[in-house]
Protein backbone atom coordinates (compact mmCIF):
# COMPACT_ATOMS: atom_id res chain seq x y z
CA UNK A 1 0.00 0.00 0.00
CA UNK A 2 2.71 2.45 0.99
CA UNK A 3 4.77 1.54 -2.06
CA UNK A 4 1.78 2.47 -4.22
CA UNK A 5 1.40 5.78 -2.36
CA UNK A 6 5.11 6.51 -2.81
CA UNK A 7 4.85 5.85 -6.53
CA UNK A 8 1.81 8.13 -6.83
CA UNK A 9 3.56 10.90 -4.88
CA UNK A 10 6.68 10.57 -7.00
CA UNK A 11 4.66 10.53 -10.22
CA UNK A 12 2.66 13.59 -9.14
CA UNK A 13 5.88 15.39 -8.21
CA UNK A 14 7.50 14.60 -11.55
CA UNK A 15 4.38 15.63 -13.49
CA UNK A 16 4.23 18.99 -11.71
CA UNK A 17 7.97 19.52 -12.17
CA UNK A 18 7.80 18.57 -15.87
CA UNK A 19 4.92 21.02 -16.38
CA UNK A 20 6.92 23.78 -14.69
CA UNK A 21 10.09 23.01 -16.66
CA UNK A 22 8.10 22.61 -19.89
CA UNK A 23 6.36 25.94 -19.35
CA UNK A 24 9.69 27.60 -18.61
CA UNK A 25 11.29 26.05 -21.72
CA UNK A 26 8.39 27.17 -23.93
CA UNK A 27 8.58 30.70 -22.53
CA UNK A 28 12.35 30.84 -23.11
CA UNK A 29 11.91 29.48 -26.62
CA UNK A 30 9.21 32.03 -27.51
CA UNK A 31 11.18 34.99 -26.12
CA UNK A 32 14.44 33.86 -27.72
CA UNK A 33 12.79 33.19 -31.10
CA UNK A 34 11.02 36.54 -31.06
CA UNK A 35 14.29 38.29 -30.22
CA UNK A 36 16.18 36.53 -33.06
CA UNK A 37 13.49 37.33 -35.62
CA UNK A 38 13.35 40.93 -34.46
CA UNK A 39 17.11 41.35 -34.72
CA UNK A 40 17.22 39.79 -38.17
CA UNK A 41 14.30 41.91 -39.36
CA UNK A 42 16.09 45.05 -38.18
CA UNK A 43 19.28 43.99 -39.98
CA UNK A 44 17.41 43.30 -43.21
CA UNK A 45 15.53 46.58 -42.92
CA UNK A 46 18.82 48.45 -42.46
CA UNK A 47 20.36 46.60 -45.44
CA UNK A 48 17.31 47.43 -47.57
CA UNK A 49 17.51 51.10 -46.56
CA UNK A 50 21.19 51.22 -47.54
CA UNK A 51 20.42 49.50 -50.85
CA UNK A 52 17.57 51.93 -51.54
CA UNK A 53 19.88 54.86 -50.88
CA UNK A 54 22.34 53.51 -53.52
CA UNK A 55 19.67 53.47 -56.24
CA UNK A 56 18.96 56.52 -58.43
CA UNK A 57 16.68 57.22 -61.43
CA UNK A 58 18.38 58.17 -64.71
CA UNK A 59 16.64 58.43 -68.10
CA UNK A 60 13.66 56.40 -66.89
CA UNK A 61 15.80 53.61 -65.47
CA UNK A 62 17.05 52.69 -61.99
CA UNK A 63 20.80 52.80 -61.69
CA UNK A 64 22.72 51.23 -58.78
CA UNK A 65 25.41 53.70 -57.75
CA UNK A 66 27.69 51.37 -55.74
CA UNK A 67 27.83 47.66 -55.14
CA UNK A 68 27.47 46.47 -51.56
CA UNK A 69 30.19 44.19 -50.09
CA UNK A 70 29.73 40.78 -51.72
CA UNK A 71 31.64 38.84 -49.08
CA UNK A 72 29.28 40.04 -46.35
CA UNK A 73 26.19 39.13 -48.38
CA UNK A 74 27.51 35.65 -49.12
CA UNK A 75 28.60 35.07 -45.53
CA UNK A 76 25.16 35.85 -44.17
CA UNK A 77 23.27 34.07 -46.98
CA UNK A 78 21.72 37.37 -47.99
CA UNK A 79 20.52 38.70 -51.31
CA UNK A 80 19.40 42.08 -52.61
CA UNK A 81 16.89 42.59 -55.43
CA UNK A 82 15.86 45.85 -57.08
CA UNK A 83 12.54 46.15 -58.92
CA UNK A 84 10.94 48.87 -61.00
CA UNK A 85 7.52 50.28 -60.18
CA UNK A 86 5.83 47.41 -62.05
CA UNK A 87 7.65 44.76 -60.05
CA UNK A 88 10.08 43.73 -62.76
CA UNK A 89 13.47 42.56 -61.52
CA UNK A 90 16.20 44.88 -62.79
CA UNK A 91 19.21 44.12 -60.56
CA UNK A 92 20.33 41.69 -57.88
CA UNK A 93 23.39 41.19 -55.72
CA UNK A 94 24.57 38.33 -53.56
CA UNK A 95 26.33 35.13 -54.56
CA UNK A 96 23.91 32.93 -52.62
CA UNK A 97 20.88 32.87 -54.94
CA UNK A 98 17.76 32.29 -52.84
CA UNK A 99 15.33 31.92 -55.78
CA UNK A 100 12.55 33.89 -54.14
CA UNK A 101 9.33 34.44 -56.06
CA UNK A 102 9.22 37.76 -57.91
CA UNK A 103 6.04 38.83 -56.15
CA UNK A 104 6.42 42.26 -54.63
CA UNK A 105 4.82 43.06 -51.29
CA UNK A 106 6.03 45.81 -49.02
CA UNK A 107 7.03 44.93 -45.48
CA UNK A 108 8.32 41.74 -43.90
CA UNK A 109 7.69 38.30 -45.38
CA UNK A 110 8.74 34.71 -44.69
CA UNK A 111 8.70 32.35 -47.68
CA UNK A 112 9.53 28.68 -48.07
CA UNK A 113 12.00 27.91 -50.86
CA UNK A 114 12.50 24.17 -51.20
CA UNK A 115 13.36 22.89 -47.73
CA UNK A 116 14.55 26.25 -46.47
CA UNK A 117 12.73 29.27 -45.17
CA UNK A 118 13.66 32.76 -46.31
CA UNK A 119 12.91 36.03 -44.56
CA UNK A 120 12.70 39.23 -46.61
CA UNK A 121 12.02 42.92 -46.12
CA UNK A 122 10.77 44.98 -49.07
CA UNK A 123 10.98 48.77 -49.07
CA UNK A 124 9.99 51.38 -51.69
CA UNK A 125 12.76 53.38 -53.44
CA UNK A 126 12.24 57.14 -53.36
CA UNK A 127 14.36 59.41 -55.55
CA UNK A 128 16.55 61.71 -53.47
CA UNK A 129 16.13 64.60 -55.96
CA UNK A 130 12.41 64.96 -56.57
CA UNK A 131 11.15 62.45 -54.00
CA UNK A 132 9.60 60.41 -56.78
CA UNK A 133 8.69 56.71 -56.26
CA UNK A 134 10.96 54.78 -58.64
CA UNK A 135 10.76 51.11 -57.52
CA UNK A 136 11.39 48.60 -54.78
CA UNK A 137 14.34 46.98 -53.05
CA UNK A 138 14.14 43.64 -51.29
CA UNK A 139 16.67 42.38 -48.76
CA UNK A 140 16.44 38.63 -48.15
CA UNK A 141 18.22 36.14 -45.94
CA UNK A 142 17.96 32.39 -45.49
CA UNK A 143 16.67 31.27 -42.10
CA UNK A 144 18.78 28.13 -42.19
CA UNK A 145 21.27 29.40 -39.62
CA UNK A 146 18.49 30.76 -37.42
CA UNK A 147 16.64 27.43 -37.59
CA UNK A 148 19.85 25.59 -36.70
CA UNK A 149 20.28 27.87 -33.71
CA UNK A 150 16.70 27.22 -32.62
CA UNK A 151 17.19 23.46 -33.06
CA UNK A 152 20.25 23.64 -30.83
CA UNK A 153 18.22 25.61 -28.31
CA UNK A 154 15.41 23.01 -28.43
CA UNK A 155 17.93 20.21 -27.98
CA UNK A 156 19.55 22.00 -25.06
CA UNK A 157 16.25 22.77 -23.36
CA UNK A 158 14.88 19.27 -23.96
CA UNK A 159 18.08 17.63 -22.76
CA UNK A 160 18.14 19.89 -19.73
CA UNK A 161 14.56 18.99 -18.86
CA UNK A 162 15.30 15.25 -19.18
CA UNK A 163 18.44 15.52 -17.03
CA UNK A 164 16.55 17.62 -14.46
CA UNK A 165 13.70 15.07 -14.34
CA UNK A 166 16.14 12.17 -13.91
CA UNK A 167 17.97 13.93 -11.10
CA UNK A 168 14.67 15.04 -9.56
CA UNK A 169 13.32 11.49 -9.88
CA UNK A 170 16.29 10.07 -7.99
CA UNK A 171 15.94 12.78 -5.37
CA UNK A 172 12.17 12.34 -5.32
CA UNK A 173 12.52 8.63 -4.49
CA UNK A 174 14.65 9.52 -1.47
CA UNK A 175 12.34 12.37 -0.42
CA UNK A 176 9.16 10.30 -0.68
CA UNK A 177 10.75 7.53 1.37
CA UNK A 178 11.78 10.03 4.01
CA UNK A 179 8.32 11.64 3.99
CA UNK A 180 6.47 8.31 4.21
CA UNK A 181 8.70 6.72 6.83
CA UNK A 182 6.99 8.33 9.89
CA UNK A 183 3.57 7.45 8.44
CA UNK A 184 4.62 3.84 7.83
CA UNK A 185 5.99 3.56 11.36
CA UNK A 186 2.78 4.99 12.82
CA UNK A 187 0.71 2.62 10.70
CA UNK A 188 2.78 -0.37 11.77
CA UNK A 189 2.38 0.62 15.42
CA UNK A 190 -1.37 0.96 14.89
CA UNK A 191 -1.50 -2.48 13.24
CA UNK A 192 0.48 -3.97 16.08
CA UNK A 193 -1.81 -2.32 18.62
CA UNK A 194 -4.90 -3.61 16.80
CA UNK A 195 -3.45 -7.12 16.67
CA UNK A 196 -2.44 -7.06 20.33
CA UNK A 197 -5.76 -5.61 21.47
CA UNK A 198 -7.73 -8.13 19.41
CA UNK A 199 -5.61 -10.97 20.74
CA UNK A 200 -6.01 -9.84 24.36
CA UNK A 201 -9.79 -9.48 23.94
CA UNK A 202 -10.12 -13.12 22.99
CA UNK A 203 -9.71 -14.44 26.54
CA UNK A 204 -12.29 -12.23 28.31
CA UNK A 205 -14.75 -12.73 25.47
CA UNK A 206 -14.34 -16.48 25.66
CA UNK A 207 -14.85 -16.31 29.44
CA UNK A 208 -18.03 -14.27 29.02
CA UNK A 209 -19.27 -16.59 26.29
CA UNK A 210 -18.57 -19.70 28.37
CA UNK A 211 -20.29 -18.37 31.48
CA UNK A 212 -23.30 -17.14 29.52
CA UNK A 213 -23.50 -20.53 27.81
CA UNK A 214 -23.54 -22.29 31.16
CA UNK A 215 -26.22 -19.95 32.50
CA UNK A 216 -28.41 -20.46 29.45
CA UNK A 217 -27.94 -24.23 29.70
CA UNK A 218 -29.73 -24.21 33.08
CA UNK A 219 -32.44 -21.53 32.80
CA UNK A 220 -34.64 -23.10 35.48
CA UNK A 221 -33.31 -20.88 38.27
CA UNK A 222 -33.69 -17.65 36.29
CA UNK A 223 -36.58 -15.40 35.54
CA UNK A 224 -37.75 -15.13 31.94
CA UNK A 225 -36.47 -11.58 31.69
CA UNK A 226 -33.05 -12.74 32.91
CA UNK A 227 -32.92 -15.36 30.19
CA UNK A 228 -33.56 -12.68 27.56
CA UNK A 229 -30.76 -10.57 29.01
CA UNK A 230 -28.32 -13.47 28.95
CA UNK A 231 -29.31 -14.21 25.34
CA UNK A 232 -28.61 -10.56 24.45
CA UNK A 233 -25.23 -10.82 26.20
CA UNK A 234 -24.46 -14.01 24.27
CA UNK A 235 -25.40 -12.36 20.96
CA UNK A 236 -23.27 -9.30 21.69
CA UNK A 237 -20.37 -11.51 22.75
CA UNK A 238 -20.56 -13.49 19.50
CA UNK A 239 -20.57 -10.26 17.51
CA UNK A 240 -17.57 -8.88 19.42
CA UNK A 241 -15.75 -12.17 18.94
CA UNK A 242 -16.27 -12.00 15.18
CA UNK A 243 -15.13 -8.38 15.22
CA UNK A 244 -11.92 -9.15 17.09
CA UNK A 245 -11.17 -12.07 14.77
CA UNK A 246 -11.71 -9.86 11.72
CA UNK A 247 -9.53 -7.07 13.14
CA UNK A 248 -6.81 -9.56 14.00
CA UNK A 249 -6.88 -10.95 10.48
CA UNK A 250 -6.70 -7.51 8.84
CA UNK A 251 -3.85 -6.49 11.14
CA UNK A 252 -1.86 -9.54 10.04
CA UNK A 253 -3.04 -10.10 6.47
CA UNK A 254 0.21 -8.80 4.94
CA UNK A 255 2.15 -11.64 6.53
CA UNK A 256 0.34 -14.80 5.46
CA UNK A 257 3.15 -17.38 5.18
CA UNK A 258 3.76 -18.64 1.68
CA UNK A 259 4.50 -22.15 2.90
CA UNK A 260 0.87 -22.52 4.01
CA UNK A 261 -0.34 -22.46 0.41
CA UNK A 262 -1.29 -25.64 -1.40
CA UNK A 263 -2.95 -26.64 -4.63
CA UNK A 264 -6.68 -27.12 -4.18
CA UNK A 265 -9.71 -27.61 -6.39
CA UNK A 266 -11.44 -24.24 -6.27
CA UNK A 267 -14.56 -25.70 -7.88
CA UNK A 268 -14.90 -28.12 -4.98
CA UNK A 269 -14.59 -25.31 -2.42
CA UNK A 270 -17.23 -23.22 -4.19
CA UNK A 271 -19.58 -26.19 -4.55
CA UNK A 272 -19.29 -26.95 -0.82
CA UNK A 273 -20.05 -23.32 0.01
CA UNK A 274 -23.14 -23.36 -2.20
CA UNK A 275 -24.43 -26.46 -0.40
CA UNK A 276 -23.55 -24.97 3.00
CA UNK A 277 -25.54 -21.78 2.34
CA UNK A 278 -28.54 -23.44 0.69
CA UNK A 279 -30.54 -23.55 3.97
CA UNK A 280 -29.91 -19.85 4.56
CA UNK A 281 -30.98 -19.05 0.99
CA UNK A 282 -34.09 -21.26 1.22
CA UNK A 283 -35.07 -19.54 4.46
CA UNK A 284 -35.20 -16.26 2.54
CA UNK A 285 -36.76 -17.91 -0.55
CA UNK A 286 -33.65 -17.06 -2.59
CA UNK A 287 -32.54 -19.23 -5.50
CA UNK A 288 -28.85 -20.03 -4.91
CA UNK A 289 -27.20 -21.70 -7.88
CA UNK A 290 -23.79 -22.18 -9.47
CA UNK A 291 -22.07 -22.66 -12.81
CA UNK A 292 -18.65 -24.14 -12.10
CA UNK A 293 -16.00 -25.56 -14.38
CA UNK A 294 -15.41 -29.11 -13.17
CA UNK A 295 -11.79 -28.72 -12.06
CA UNK A 296 -10.16 -25.37 -11.36
CA UNK A 297 -6.90 -25.78 -9.48
CA UNK A 298 -5.52 -22.89 -7.50
CA UNK A 299 -2.37 -22.50 -5.42
CA UNK A 300 -3.69 -20.90 -2.26
CA UNK A 301 -4.32 -21.07 1.47
CA UNK A 302 -7.62 -23.02 1.51
CA UNK A 303 -9.04 -21.52 4.70
CA UNK A 304 -8.48 -17.98 3.47
CA UNK A 305 -10.01 -18.67 0.05
CA UNK A 306 -12.99 -20.29 1.76
CA UNK A 307 -13.37 -17.22 3.94
CA UNK A 308 -13.17 -14.91 0.92
CA UNK A 309 -16.03 -16.55 -0.95
CA UNK A 310 -18.01 -17.14 2.24
CA UNK A 311 -18.04 -13.41 2.84
CA UNK A 312 -19.13 -12.70 -0.74
CA UNK A 313 -21.89 -15.31 -0.73
CA UNK A 314 -23.24 -14.25 2.67
CA UNK A 315 -23.13 -10.61 1.54
CA UNK A 316 -25.07 -11.47 -1.63
CA UNK A 317 -27.72 -13.50 0.25
CA UNK A 318 -28.22 -10.84 2.90
CA UNK A 319 -28.78 -8.00 0.40
CA UNK A 320 -30.97 -10.00 -1.99
CA UNK A 321 -34.72 -9.86 -1.28
CA UNK A 322 -37.05 -12.84 -1.36
CA UNK A 323 -37.62 -14.50 -4.75
CA UNK A 324 -34.21 -13.18 -5.83
CA UNK A 325 -31.26 -15.08 -7.26
CA UNK A 326 -27.63 -15.49 -6.20
CA UNK A 327 -25.34 -17.21 -8.68
CA UNK A 328 -21.69 -18.25 -8.47
CA UNK A 329 -19.90 -18.63 -11.80
CA UNK A 330 -16.31 -19.87 -12.08
CA UNK A 331 -14.25 -20.20 -15.25
CA UNK A 332 -10.63 -20.90 -16.08
CA UNK A 333 -8.68 -19.53 -19.04
CA UNK A 334 -5.06 -19.65 -20.10
CA UNK A 335 -4.31 -16.34 -18.39
CA UNK A 336 -6.43 -16.35 -15.23
CA UNK A 337 -9.21 -17.76 -13.05
CA UNK A 338 -12.39 -15.70 -12.82
CA UNK A 339 -15.11 -16.20 -10.20
CA UNK A 340 -18.28 -14.08 -10.28
CA UNK A 341 -20.67 -13.84 -7.33
CA UNK A 342 -23.70 -12.04 -8.70
CA UNK A 343 -27.09 -11.29 -7.19
CA UNK A 344 -30.40 -9.59 -7.91
CA UNK A 345 -30.24 -7.58 -4.72
CA UNK A 346 -30.69 -3.94 -3.80
CA UNK A 347 -27.57 -2.87 -5.66
CA UNK A 348 -25.05 -0.18 -4.83
CA UNK A 349 -25.14 3.48 -5.84
CA UNK A 350 -22.39 4.49 -8.32
CA UNK A 351 -20.97 7.05 -5.88
CA UNK A 352 -20.53 4.30 -3.27
CA UNK A 353 -18.78 1.71 -5.43
CA UNK A 354 -15.28 3.03 -4.72
CA UNK A 355 -15.86 2.85 -0.96
CA UNK A 356 -17.40 -0.57 -0.40
CA UNK A 357 -14.06 -2.27 0.27
CA UNK A 358 -13.18 0.24 2.98
CA UNK A 359 -13.14 -1.03 6.53
CA UNK A 360 -16.36 -0.41 8.50
CA UNK A 361 -17.93 1.40 5.52
CA UNK A 362 -21.67 0.99 4.93
CA UNK A 363 -24.06 2.91 2.72
CA UNK A 364 -26.99 4.56 4.46
CA UNK A 365 -29.71 2.42 2.89
CA UNK A 366 -28.16 -0.60 1.25
CA UNK A 367 -25.80 -1.38 4.15
CA UNK A 368 -26.80 -1.59 7.81
CA UNK A 369 -25.77 -3.23 11.04
CA UNK A 370 -28.95 -5.25 11.34
CA UNK A 371 -27.14 -8.40 10.21
CA UNK A 372 -24.84 -8.30 13.22
CA UNK A 373 -21.80 -8.18 10.95
CA UNK A 374 -18.67 -6.22 11.67
CA UNK A 375 -18.58 -4.25 8.43
CA UNK A 376 -15.23 -5.85 7.56
CA UNK A 377 -16.35 -8.69 5.28
CA UNK A 378 -15.55 -7.04 1.97
CA UNK A 379 -12.32 -5.53 3.32
CA UNK A 380 -11.24 -9.03 4.36
CA UNK A 381 -12.23 -10.43 0.96
CA UNK A 382 -10.09 -7.79 -0.76
CA UNK A 383 -7.14 -8.48 1.55
CA UNK A 384 -7.31 -12.23 0.88
CA UNK A 385 -7.51 -11.69 -2.88
CA UNK A 386 -4.46 -9.40 -2.76
CA UNK A 387 -2.53 -11.88 -0.62
CA UNK A 388 -3.02 -14.44 -3.40
CA UNK A 389 -1.98 -12.03 -6.17
CA UNK A 390 -5.59 -11.55 -7.20
CA UNK A 391 -7.97 -8.68 -7.70
CA UNK A 392 -11.57 -8.15 -6.63
CA UNK A 393 -13.87 -5.69 -8.40
CA UNK A 394 -17.57 -4.92 -8.36
CA UNK A 395 -20.20 -3.72 -10.79
CA UNK A 396 -23.66 -2.79 -9.57
CA UNK A 397 -26.89 -1.02 -10.38
CA UNK A 398 -29.48 0.12 -7.87
CA UNK A 399 -32.56 -2.07 -7.81
CA UNK A 400 -31.03 -4.61 -10.22
CA UNK A 401 -28.15 -6.22 -8.37
CA UNK A 402 -24.40 -6.51 -7.97
CA UNK A 403 -21.62 -8.67 -9.34
CA UNK A 404 -18.36 -9.21 -7.44
CA UNK A 405 -15.57 -10.50 -9.67
CA UNK A 406 -12.45 -12.17 -8.27
CA UNK A 407 -9.51 -12.75 -10.61
CA UNK A 408 -6.44 -14.82 -9.87
CA UNK A 409 -3.46 -14.55 -12.26
CA UNK A 410 -2.01 -17.41 -14.27
CA UNK A 411 0.79 -17.63 -11.69
CA UNK A 412 -1.78 -18.94 -9.22
CA UNK A 413 -2.61 -21.91 -11.47
CA UNK A 414 -1.10 -25.28 -10.96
Amino acid sequence: MFEKIRRRLLLSYLIVLSLILGGFAIAVRIVFTHSLYKQQTQKLATLAQVAAANAEFYNGRIKIENDLPQDKLFENHQELNWFDTKGNLIEKQGQDILNLPVHIKEGEQINTVGKNRVQSVTLPIISSDDKQFIGYVRASQSLEELDETLNKLDFGLGGGIIVALIISGVGGVWLTRQAMQPIEESFERLKQFTADASHELRSPLMAIKSNVGVALKYPEGMRETDVEKFQAISSATNQMTRLTEDLLFLARHDNIPKQSKETVNLSSILNNLVQLHQPQALAKQIHLKSQLTEKIYLLCEPNQITRLFTNLIQNAIYYTPSEGTVEIIANRSVSDIVVNVQDTGVGIAPKDLENIFERFWRADKSRSYNSGGSGLGLAIAKAIAQNHGGLITVTSELGIGSCFTVRFPAGSLN
